[in-house]
């Protein structure tokens, strides 16, 4: 007599097991594989740029602000006259640190070319390096110049 089986054959979820766990290696795989490779390369050092502004030992800060029509001169933080501004510059000269000395010439926006001009041609007369710092906005101010507007009015 052979033995035979009276229960029906149900391997419907038993035969995707196999599948299941193939699929489930092959996301462990991509998951930590990544992390195995060893990441080589080389260290590149940019070389340094032609461009960069260079950082100036002696420097004399002038400053044209908003103000008359030819705009307010300030050496540093004081305001001066155009004329004191020439006699503070030959005292400079007199010590030898001309040679070396680099001038920055800061000039708010509204400011005239002339008077611009007419400064940095001084400076340069002098025998100072000139250093054009840029056109601030129209609210450079340094002490002594013009009042803050009112808080109602845009410039």
């Amino acid at each position: 007599m052979t033995l035979t089986t009276t229960l029906p054959e149900r391997p419907g979820f038993l035969h995707a097991i196999p599948v299941l766990d193939l699929f489930l290696m092959i996301v462990l795989f991509f998951m930590v594989a990544p992390s195995l490779i060893l990441q080589s390369g080389v260290t590149v050092e940019p070389p340094p740029s032609k461009f960069q502004m260079e950082r100036f030992q002696d420097t004399l800060v002038i400053t044209l602000g908003a103000g008359q029509t030819e705009g307010n001169i300030h050496f540093g933080r004081r305001p001066v006259t155009f004329e004191e501004l020439e006699a503070i510059l030959d005292s400079k000269r007199v010590d030898g640190s001309a040679a070396k000395a680099v001038v920055l010439l800061q000039t708010a926006a509204d400011i005239p070319v002339r008077a611009e001009r007419k400064v940095a041609e001084m400076i340069i007369g002098k025998g100072f390096r000139l250093a054009l710092v840029g056109r601030g906005d129209n609210n450079l101010r340094a002490v002594g110049g013009e009042e803050d507007p009112e808080p109602g009015d845009e410039p």
